[in-house]
This record gives C-alpha cells, structure tokens and sequence, in this order.
C-alpha cells in the first residue's frame, strides 16, 4: 500500500480540500475589512475578515488546482511555469493575509473566529518570504524539484528514449524481486537520477525558512510541527513517545525478515545487523509487502494472492476486447491494452467506492469518473504518485495515479478515496475549516478501510478463495499486514526528522545524506547496499522532500487507523479478535465515521478524536492488540537470534 499523498501547495493549506455539487461561486467581497489602521481591531473586525477570506477562497481555488493539476498530469516547462506563477500569487496574497491576521493579536475573539485565524496562519507547508524575487524563485524551484522527480529516468550506458526507465518499471524489478544485482542496479539507478535535486532543494529549503522565520517561527520544522493543537516541544514528545511503544514490535519484525534475506541471499542478504535498502521490494524500504512470498510464515496456508485475481481480471477484459474487435494489428492490440487497462482501473475504483457505499456514504459523483487520471498516459511525463485532488469546492473531486492491476494499487485506491470521502463529508465549512483534524486524521481514513479489508472481505468480493481459519492462516495473514503497516512506521517518522534538522541547520547541507542514512539506520535497521556520498541526495528519491509534503503525518496515520478501527468495530459491534473485525456494510460504524469526518478542522483534534474514541489521546495501543498473535509468534521465532540494530 502507498501511503504517500501529493500535496498542493497553495494559500489555502496543505490538504486538497473539500467539494459538493454547486453551480455558482460566492461572488469577491466589494472590500476586505480594513483591519490596519489607527482605530483598534475588534471582534467584529476579525469576524468580517474572516469571512472575506473564506469567501475569497472559494473563487480562486479553482485557478490554483487547475494550475497545479496540469504541472502534475502534463509536465512541461509551459506547465510548469503556470504552476509556478499560480502558487506565486497564492502565497503571497497568503502572506498578506497572515500580516493582517496579526491586527486581531490580544482581541477578545469568538473560539470559531480564533481558530480560522491560527489556521490561517498554519495553512501552508511553504512560508513565503516576504522578498517579491525571493517568493518567485521560491515557487519556481518548487515546481522544478516536482516536475524533475516526476520525469526522473534511469538511463543505463548507450540508452536513450524509451530504452530509459522511470519509476514505475525501476519498482517492478524490486518488487518481483529479480536476482540481487538487477535489484541494486534498479535502487542505484533510481537514486542516482536524484543527484541533481541537491542544490535547488538547499536554496528552496532556506527560501521557505527565511518565510518562517518572517512570521515568528524558528524555522520551517517548528512551523510544521505547530499545527497540532499544542506546542512545537510538546508535539516532538508526543512523536517520541508514540515511537516509543510501537518500536518493540517493529524490532520483532526487523529481525524475522532480515534473517530470512540472509537465509535467501547469503552474506548478502544483511549489511551488519541492518537490512539492505534494495531488498525489501520496495524503492525506499518503506513498505516490505512484496517480499511477503519470500518469508509467508507457512506456505500454502491460506493464499492470500491478491494479485494473481487482479491480472486476470484485467486480462480477461483484454480478451474480450481484442474478440470483439476481430483480426486487428499489432498497433491496434496496444491500443485496446490501453482501453482494457483503462476499465479495469475504474473497476478498481468502483470496488473502493462500494466499500464507502456500504457504510451509508454517497456515491461519488459523475465527474470523479471522466476527470480523473487512471492510468499513466502514454504520451506525456506525469507524476505517477498517487494524490486524492478537489479542485473547485464544487464536486470536481479527483483521484490521480497510474494504476496497474496489483494488490499495492487496489489498498492505494481506498486509501486515496479515504481523503475524497473526507472532502465531501466537510465539505459544508468555511474553507479555512476544510481540512483534517489534524493531518494524521486525513491520511488515516482510508488506511483505516484497508483495515477491515480482511480475508472474509476480499474472498467475498473474488480475490482470494475461502480463507482457511486457523492458527497458521492468522499468522500468515498478520505478517502480509504487518510488512506493510509495522514496517512503515519509523520510516514514517524519520523524514520529517531529517527535515527538522535540515530547517534547524542541525544538519548541515554538507552532511545531507549521512544525516540521511544515519537517521535510516536509526529508526529502520536499514542501509545501503553500496557507498553512498554527499554527492548523492538520496532524500530526493522519496517524492515528498522535493514535493516539500509534511510526512508525520503518515506516521501518525499508521497509529491513528488502528485506534480508529478498535472505535468502529466496537461500535459495529464487534466482539471478536480486533484483527478478524472488518465493518463493511455496518451503517452504524459508517454513521459514526460520517459524523467524525464532517467536524473537518473546526474544532481541535482532541475532542473530534474523543467524539470517536472516547480518549483525547494518540494511542498505540490499538495497533499492539491487533497484532499480538504476530508479536508473540515473531517472539518464539527469534529467540536465540542476535536481534537489534542499534536504533
């Protein structure tokens, strides 16, 4: 499952917000508020304002998603440079906005005016320095560093053209896990064509900072870490101490899954007690579940083969095209491949929104399905990274990715439908409102339908045959979850890590990718199979450093899906293993999922977590309960082992 997510990096904040039908737009204020003069703000001041840029929002968003959209699903310099003049006059009406905000400091104000205007100033990822030249180059470089990860190919000596490969087919070697040097020659190459981010992200990075540090942050990183309803130290705590309890876990699985790779590659199979980044099937060894057939705890037990189902649908939809069509060319069989591949991504697609449906949520709307990217066209670069996109608060509510008929696609979908189901539940706030939570919150709503994707589910939608229900079929399906979920978790919180040092200047731009792979031996027990220097940027391999996306917030997410589940399941009323629960077709879970996710932004987190939860607190907990046959198995397996790996 991917649990990355393409941020749009617009005035009006981090998350691709809300949308409902709506034919007309809130008609430009005759004038904003005079809140900047010799006669003291009031209540009433910040009210009026308030308003005006809510209502200001919603006539230009469309003009920046649309921007945005083309530099993402048509890369040329042209796109770019729309892109980049777009965000331009968004961040800086932005940061107008933000200075006038600061007239209302020390106003009584009411709690909903209070929070707009913190929100406000929290509403974007990239702080724009106050220079006009500056805040131009800072957009340029930034749809520069997306548009070069999004064309990014290896070329191999004497390759050109289509010879050269991009990230997609790079993943695939990893991912069918070809012999060890086709896989480290795939890694190698993929991190490589990154080199060239190096210096655009170091300018870009003290860019935004500069913009921080305008409107009293110390940097960027404490900026970021500002918007989560306490403090900026308490906040570093609460990561910590989150970490913290589920480390015990990740370390069981760490040590399982290296001693399997040295039981298939030998020697080669570990670098010291980590694990080697190109081994674990996945570019960033973010995510370990397309090894899952290298270390299944008990073969055979329960085929749990997703993907197998999926191609085969896809192929037979191939078939019935190329029959329909008779003796056609070869040229023409591309041409119904594509339409085929087409189809059976919607029907990926379809299958997401029923599990939505199920729960009492509406169908999505039509436009979703003529609007959306699919597939990857053949004709142009796009970014493949799947995003969940509304472009216009009015229903244009979209999806991008290239999907391919893979279990890895099918969970991205209902994670990427989690977000547009998020958008259309708050969708009747005040723009300022529309939004998670906190960011965790939105990146944890589809993840938590993936949950309750278990093997009663997927056998009852014909992908997998009727699961065995046993001792060893439990294991064997708690290990496919945890490659992907447990695995995920110090990743998920050592970017940011690295990019709080990288604001603070605790790290250095000369030291960027020791710190790098210092942290990821840190967190993960994960290295390089080869020396890597600081003429490398392995940090620009991962989308979200040169698309400069927050990324706590997936770590958090992986936490929050959990906790959200146990809420559910209890409310479904189930009574069983959390693991066995799944809350499809529960209008009762989905009502009370519907009601969490219309709160949006307009209150903190903390109550809207208690509202679900019962608990105002972040706790793993959850995530111990559902995987505790593993962890006790994991235990009697790696006694006598040399765990560790010194994070």
């Amino acid at each position: 499952m991917k649990i990355q997510r393409a941020m749009l990096f617009t005035a009006m904040g981090l998350a691709l917000v809300a949308c409902q039908s709506q034919t007309t737009q809130a008609p430009v204020p005759a004038k904003t508020p005079a809140v900047a003069s010799a006669v003291p703000a009031t209540a009433a001041d910040a009210d009026a304002f308030v308003a005006a840029v809510n209502v200001k929002a919603k006539v230009d968003y469309p003009e920046q998603t649309a921007a945005a959209w083309l530099a993402v699903t048509y890369i040329t310099p042209d796109s770019q440079l729309i892109a980049a003049k777009s965000n331009q006059r968004a961040l800086a009406e932005l940061k107008t906005n933000v200075e006038k905000a600061t007239a209302f400091d020390g106003v009584s104000l009411s709690a909903d005016t209070a929070r707009a205007l913190k929100l406000l100033k929290l509403s974007t990822a990239m702080p724009a320095p106050k220079d006009p030249l500056k805040l131009a180059r800072m957009t340029t470089l930034a749809s520069k560093l997306e548009g070069d990860y999004g064309a990014g190919k290896y070329c191999r000596n004497g390759e050109t053209g289509d010879q050269c490969r991009d990230l997609g087919k790079l993943s695939e070697v990893l991912a069918k896990h070809q012999s060890y040097d086709a896989q480290l020659d795939a890694w190698q190459g993929w991190h490589n064509q990154a080199r060239g981010m190096r210096g655009d992200y170091q300018e870009f990075a003290g860019l935004i900072n500069e913009g921080a540090k305008e409107i009293g942050f110390a940097d960027a990183g404490e900026m970021w870490r500002s918007g989560y309803d306490m403090s900026p130290a308490e906040f570093a705590v609460e990561a910590d101490r989150l970490w913290a309890q589920v480390k015990p876990l990740y370390d069981q699985l760490h040590c399982y899954v290296r001693g399997q790779l040295k039981h298939k590659y030998g020697e080669k199979g570990a670098v010291g007690k980590m694990i080697p980044a190109h081994l674990t099937g996945n570019m960033w060894a973010q995510q370990w579940g397309n090894i899952y057939d290298l270390i299944e705890p008990y073969p055979g037990v329960s085929s749990l083969d997703v993907n197998s189902a999926l191609q085969q649908g896809r192929d037979r939809d191939y078939a019935a095209q190329l029959q329909a069509a008779g003796t056609v060319g070869e040229a023409e069989k591309v041409e119904i491949g594509r339409r085929a591949d087409l189809v059976y991504a919607k029907k990926m697609a379809h299958r997401a929104e029923d599990f939505y449906v199920s729960l009492g949520m509406p169908k999505l709307p039509g436009s979703f399905w003529n609007n959306a990217q699919f597939i990857q066209p053949r004709d142009r670069d796009v970014v493949c990274h799947a995003s969940a996109w509304d472009m216009n608060y009015a229903g244009d509510v979209r999806i991008k990715m290239c999907i391919a008929p893979t279990e890895v696609d099918l969970t991205t979908i209902y994670h990427e439908l989690g977000h547009v189901y998020y958008y259309l539940a708050y969708n009747r706030l005040p723009p300022l409102f529309q939004s998670g939570a906190h960011d965790g919150f939105h990146e944890a709503i589809g993840d938590t339908t993936v949950l309750s994707l278990t093997p009663k589910y997927l056998h009852s939608v014909g992908l997998i045959a009727a699961p065995k229900q046993n001792y060893k079929a439990v294991i064997n399906g708690q290990m496919k979850l945890a490659l992907d979920k447990v695995a995920f978790l110090p990743f998920g919180k050592m970017i940011d890590q690295w990019r709080w040092g990288v604001f603070s200047g605790s790290i250095p731009p000369d030291h960027y990718n020791q710190a790098w792979w210092e942290l990821r031996a840190k967190y993960q027990g994960v290295a390089p199979a080869l020396a890597r220097s600081e003429q490398d940027f392995d940090p620009g391999a991962k989308y979200h450093v040169p698309a400069n996306t927050p990324y706590t917030r997936y770590f958090l997410a992986a936490i929050l899906q959990f906790q959200f589940q146990k809420a559910l399941c209890q409310a479904a009323g189930q009574t069983g293993a959390l693991h066995e629960c799944s809350i499809y077709g529960n209008q009762e879970a989905g009502r009370r999922y519907w009601a969490m996710l219309q709160k949006g932004a307009s209150q903190p987190w903390q109550t809207t977590l208690k509202e679900l939860t019962g608990s105002e607190q972040m706790d793993a907990s959850a995530i111990l309960d559902y995987f505790s046959p593993l962890l006790t198995w994991l235990e009697e397996k790696n006694q006598g082992q040399s765990c560790g790996f010194g994070g």
